[in-house]
């Protein structure tokens, strides 16, 4: 193996770390919101305000971008 051959491999591999580092951390922001979904956010179902559902709005908007920008649909769209 090349130097040039072993630096490639060794950035690969601090790629990887760093890709499933994030993957990691990205996996327990998932949890952790569908733990706060299972409890309606901490609104209390029976006395929901426009508050309660603008955030709602607002967080529902900032996933859809996200899942836009993975699947390439809407504005993502190639």
């Amino acid at each position: 193996m090349t130097d040039r051959e072993a630096r490639a491999a060794r950035n690969q591999q601090r790629s990887l770390d760093a890709f499933l580092a994030k993957k990691a951390e990205f996996d327990a922001l998932l949890a952790e919101l569908q733990q706060a979904s299972a409890d309606h956010f901490g609104a209390d179902p029976e006395a929901v305000l426009w508050g309660e559902t603008a955030w709602l709005h607002d967080a529902t908007a900032k996933l859809r971008e996200i899942a836009d920008q993975h699947f390439r649909r809407g504005e993502f769209a190639a």
